[in-house]
């Protein structure tokens, strides 16, 4: 259920307010009673960093926004205050409350984000018990922000929260095709024209990872096609996202344990739906660039006519790879869809997928494993824009020797590596199919969570979309 993110130019009366203050020195006065106002000191004497006092009509909520050394750790630190203030809300049951920056800044924007993120719940299975969240609708106000700032804001978190229902959405409801259905209903009436490939357009193709990948199924790959461009792009040649979208994983004949591993692999899909979730927010917000999602979208399951250890496939390249393990399924899918982007002569390309246990372990759930051959300028601009959305990049080289590690005895080269730098291996199989500037996301660590992280919550995270949007706004206007 979506939460309803607004502006209002005045403070509406008699409606719960959150009033936002850097420091005890910037109390508006006008807004409590003296003895209100002595009683805020002694909390904030206490260390208290949200007090809470009734209106009788209303809830009034002052929030101590202390500003960090650094500007980015104060955004992160007043998105954590939006979660705190989202459990006072939640059990005040509080349906609309107005956030009011007392400093004219624009921490509001901030506290916002991580509130609205925080309200997210996923309930579209319940039928018993299912209590949905109580807060209906946040309204920004206060001369430090701007109805265009907030109307942005709200569209962009909307994609998040779309990103976490496509990946949250189980798998005997979400095949490949049914996937692709899904994309197509979040981008209706966005602008973004989408073209699905079907199965035989796909074997017409050649993409022998894809197909390979997809033979134990009984439901066809799809490979999705979304394109975002506007009149006014500032871009001549197209930026190109490239999803993974495997439904579900069990591993293939290289099985996966159940437990903590198999049992989450309806998320293996969430690069897909990062790159869906990305194009609704540039094409909602009419963001002036030239921008291509390519997702490619198929199960990984066991059957007698599933691809195997040992077998060995053409890939839409042409190139011929050995499988050693059929769970190194993602890069075959997105080394088909990387060399099919060359067809755009793109000026980058960045696929995002949740591609290696490896990245997890080296980086954990803290941040993204990042590579690629695209020049420092981009990478440190996606860096930059990682700060900012506090969803932190980790570059990882890609030295010459790695490609050694894929070195196969009877194909151009194998699918995996040895036991040391896998995320990295997978990086340098994905760099094999590329000849533009590239940068690989591996979000393993990031996209689905197994217990709570403040404003990330419980399970889809929506991981990369707001970084993703960062960067290509900056693009836009480069």
């Amino acid at each position: 259920m979506r939460t309803e993110l607004t502006y209002a130019a005045t403070l509406p009366a008699n409606t719960s307010t959150a009033v936002l203050v850097p420091g005890r020195d910037q109390l508006p006065q006008e807004l409590f009673s003296q003895d209100e106002l002595d009683y805020i000191n002694r909390q904030l004497e206490l260390k208290s960093t949200l007090v809470v006092l009734n209106k009788y009509t209303h809830q009034l909520y002052l929030v101590l926004t202390e500003p960090r050394k650094k500007e980015n750790e104060t955004h992160e630190a007043l998105r954590k205050a939006g979660n705190t203030l989202h459990q006072r809300l939640s059990a005040d049951k509080v349906d609309t409350v107005v956030l009011l920056d007392a400093a004219d800044a624009e921490a509001a924007l901030f506290v916002a984000e991580g509130l609205v993120l925080s309200n997210y719940s996923f309930q579209r299975y319940k039928t018993e018990k299912a209590v949905a969240p109580t807060l209906k609708s946040v309204v920004v106000t206060g001369v430090g922000v701007t109805e265009t700032q907030v109307t942005e804001l709200s569209n962009l978190l909307d994609a998040v929260y779309q990103t976490r229902d496509l990946i949250n959405t189980p798998p005997n409801m979400q095949t490949a095709t049914q996937l692709s259905e899904q994309i197509q209903e979040m981008l209706q009436d966005t602008g973004v024209e989408i073209e699905i490939l079907d199965q035989v357009q796909i074997q017409s193709l050649k993409m022998g990872g894809l197909l390979s990948v997809n033979q134990a199924s009984d439901e066809s790959a799809t490979f999705n096609i979304l394109e975002w461009k506007p009149q006014n792009a500032t871009n001549a040649q197209p930026v190109i996202l490239v999803g993974k979208g495997v439904v579900y994983d069990t591993g293939g004949l290289s099985l996966k344990p159940t437990p903590n591993s198999m049992d989450y692999m309806k998320s293996d899909m969430s690069g897909a739906a990062a790159v869906a979730g990305t194009l609704y927010a540039i094409a909602k917000n009419n963001v002036p660039l030239h921008v291509i999602g390519l997702i490619p979208a198929t199960d990984n399951l066991i059957s007698g006519k599933g691809f195997a250890p040992g077998d060995v496939i053409s890939m839409h390249s042409g190139h011929t790879v050995e499988v050693l393990n059929t769970d190194a399924e993602g890069r075959l899918i997105l080394a088909d869809a990387l060399h099919f982007a060359k067809r755009y002569n793109p000026s980058l390309v960045i696929d995002i997928a949740t591609l290696t246990g490896a990245a997890a372990r080296a980086v954990g759930r803290e941040g993204i494993v990042m590579m690629g051959t695209a020049d420092e300028m981009l990478k440190s601009e996606l860096k930059l824009a990682g700060e900012a959305a506090h969803e932190r990049l980790v570059e990882f080289p890609l030295w010459e020797e790695y490609q050694d590690h894929l070195k196969s005895e009877i194909a151009d080269l194998k699918n995996i590596g040895g036991a040391e730098a896998g995320a990295i291996s997978a990086g340098k199989f994905l760099e094999f199919f590329t000849n533009y500037p590239w940068i690989h996301l591996d979000i393993a660590g990031t996209a689905y969570l197994l217990s709570p992280d403040s404003y990330r919550g419980k399970h889809a995270t929506g991981s990369s979309v707001r970084l993703l949007y960062h960067f290509l706004t900056s693009q836009a206007t480069a």
